[in-house]
């Protein structure tokens, strides 16, 4: 399962994550996602593990501390792909 951590503070990392989640089963990847033109954490990360130990992990860990803050951890939702959606409409024959 791959879960959805957020509200890590800016400097967390990925081992920092990984250890955090390693004592309810084995971390398949833990990743603090970075901003590509800074290098700076943007505040969450994914941490992937079987299911049973995922499970047992948020029950746990949703809204204890890391480093001074609250994180929260969730299921994640599938990546979707966002290029050319949204409200904006190729047809401009209403364009005003």
């Amino acid at each position: 399962m791959n879960m959805y951590v957020s509200n890590l503070a800016f400097q967390v990392t990925d081992e920092e994550l990984r250890s955090m989640f390693a004592k309810y089963g084995e971390v398949t990847s833990a990743k603090v996602v970075m901003e590509r033109e800074t290098g700076r954490s943007r505040g969450f990360g994914f941490v992937e593990m079987a299911d049973k130990a995922a499970e047992e992990a948020m029950k746990d860990l949703d809204g204890t501390q890391l480093d001074g803050r609250s994180i929260s951890v969730s299921k994640a939702k599938p990546k979707t792909d966002n290029r050319g959606g949204g409200s904006f409409s190729r047809d401009r024959s209403n364009r005003w």
